[in-house]
């Protein structure tokens, strides 16, 4: 008879463990809140530690700063894993609470690029690496900690509250930059108020820190610490045993791929795509999606707490296969809410790009260096992809000058190989306000009108799309504490875990921008988070087994 079959059925939760669940939970919270600043805050940033500097250290900078705390996750994972299976849970995320703290902080108050030259961005670069090791340690041992404190047939339940700590986290650091803003102009905000909320990370590091002090290691590392029977080496038995790193490569595959794209098509790729593409203003792109969170992160405790009575993996396929299914209409008629004048444009007068394939370069310029005017056909569809407009591209003789069409306007891009200097920006020019003046005839607008957003209907699809993330997350921890055994626990499931929401989810938003701009259409994006979470879904449901009623202790 398993452990669960012994748990009293009407459980309920001690003054203890209501502790280690809260106190794992609100540590969590804060260390994904000073994660996700940097996203929230990237164009003050870059503003204040890229400028002056020349173009290419620029684009380099940029690009790390941006990618370099979703990379070295992994990393984190494996180093804090390691000491979290040798020293102790408690003390280990103890430690990556003070890093990420601490590092949030210094951007606080890290001068500038005007001030101290290129050690700003360098800086700024350390800085979000320690983020990026620090958040790879922490996950792990907050899921691990809670899941070897709760009871076996409440487990999905207790992790579940770890696993609303992203969502709160990002929820936190909207509320706190919007709070910001509305108490300073925005000169103001734009020339230190973005500090502010680095600063505010130190008060909550504090509470924290004290708050997880009072813990006492788990149960179960404690039994295997007096019983002297923890692993001396966790990584080489992790990971160099093809027993169980089969089972991390399966838990990466079968689950957490999937798990991640979803997490971030509905949670940051949907504040993208209303933001970027939909031409909604920042504030209230803001607002809506902080909505659809709030209405959203309650499914995260029913949903683990519906995991513990059939299963972890019916619901985490579940979720995988509504978001593959459904993605493209949603966002399709997020489009038809949001922005019905886009729609209907895009209905009545679709927009095509006639050119020399040969000569179109691959539109894709995360950091807006690039101003792709060497050639006609960039001309023709940068233009396009910062107006944000879907269009065709077909193939036109070879040496033709592009040229688009616009319903039935035709407007013909110059032959910028021919010019340079002032003629060249003169005739880029008189070319954009021909096509924006083509555009604006056929009903295509410069911006979301704010008195035609459907607010209700874009909220119930923002809080669908979340209700999709609850699925494949709430019961994601218990599933993974329970794939491996206790003496390796930390380092095995943390490392599937930040190689899946790390790279496969963190690299979502620049991989689905790089596929709208290569094939001119605003819905392919999509493509990447739908095959990736239709692979978990064949992987998951041949292979991935079900883990619910496993006993952890051993």
């Amino acid at each position: 008879m398993s452990q669960a079959d012994t748990e009293p059925k009407h459980h309920k939760a001690t003054s203890r463990e209501k502790l280690v669940i809260g106190a794992s939970s609100l540590g969590t919270v804060f260390e994904w809140y000073d994660f996700y600043l940097y996203g929230s805050l990237a164009t003050y940033i870059a503003a204040h530690f890229f400028s002056g500097v020349n173009e290419t250290t620029a684009f380099i900078f940029a690009l790390a700063a941006f990618a370099a705390g979703f990379f070295v996750r992994p990393f984190g994972a494996l180093f804090f894993g390691r000491i979290g299976d040798i020293v102790g849970r408690k003390n280990t995320f103890l430690v990556t609470m003070a890093i990420m703290g601490l590092s949030t902080f210094v951007v606080g108050l890290l001068p500038g690029y005007d001030q101290i030259g290129v050690a700003a961005p360098i800086i700024l670069v350390l800085m979000r690496l320690l983020q990026g090791l620090a958040l790879g340690g922490e996950y792990g041992g907050a899921a691990t900690y809670v899941a070897e404190h709760a009871p076996n047939n409440k487990r999905g339940l207790y992790t579940a509250w770890i696993q609303t700590t992203a969502t709160m986290g990002l929820f936190l650091s909207l509320l706190v930059i919007m709070a910001t803003r509305l108490l300073l102009p925005a000169e103001d905000f734009a020339e230190w108020g973005w500090r502010v909320p680095f600063l505010v990370s130190i008060v909550l590091l504090g509470v924290s820190l004290w708050i997880r002090m009072q813990l006492n290691e788990s149960p179960v590392f404690q039994k295997m610490k007096d019983e002297g029977t923890t692993s001396k080496a966790p990584l080489a038995e992790a990971f160099g045993k093809w027993s169980n790193a089969k089972v991390a490569i399966l838990a990466l595959f079968g689950a957490v791929a999937g798990q991640a794209v979803v997490w971030y098509t509905g949670q940051f790729y949907a504040l993208f795509f209303l933001e970027k593409t939909l031409k909604v203003d920042g504030f209230t792109a803001n607002t809506l999606i902080a909505i659809g969170l709030l209405i959203g992160t309650p499914f995260f405790i029913f949903f683990g707490w519906l995991s513990d009575k059939i299963g972890r993996k019916p619901i985490i396929m579940a979720g995988c296969a509504l978001a593959a299914l459904t993605y493209f209409p949603l966002f399709n008629l997020l489009t038809e809410a949001a922005n019905p004048a886009l729609a209907a444009a895009q209905r009545n007068a679709p927009v095509v790009v006639y050119a020399d394939q040969s000569t179109c370069s691959f539109q894709f310029d995360p950091v807006g260096r690039n101003k792709f005017d060497s050639q006609s056909c960039d001309v023709a569809r940068a233009f396009l992809s910062r107006a944000s407009v879907s269009y065709e591209n077909k193939a036109a003789p070879a040496g033709a000058i592009a040229e688009i069409r616009i319903g039935d306007t035709v407007v013909r891009a110059p032959d910028t190989a021919q010019l340079s200097g002032q003629a060249r920006a003169d005739a880029i020019g008189a070319f954009q306000a021909e096509a924006r003046t083509a555009l604006d005839a056929v009903g295509y607008p410069i911006a979301a009108a704010p008195d035609a957003i459907n607010t209700p209907l874009v909220i119930a699809i923002l809080a669908l799309l979340v209700i999709y993330v609850t699925m494949v997350y709430g019961p994601i921890a218990a599933m993974l504490v329970e794939l491996f055994p206790s003496r390796i626990r930390y380092t095995s499931m943390s490392l599937p875990y930040h190689i899946g929401n790390g790279w496969f989810g963190g690299f979502l938003p620049t991989t689905a921008f790089a596929i709208v701009a290569a094939t001119g259409n605003i819905y392919n994006g999509l493509w990447y988070p739908v095959i990736i979470a239709l692979l978990t879904l064949v992987i998951g449901l041949i292979l991935l087994p079900e883990t619910y009623k496993r006993d952890i202790d051993s």
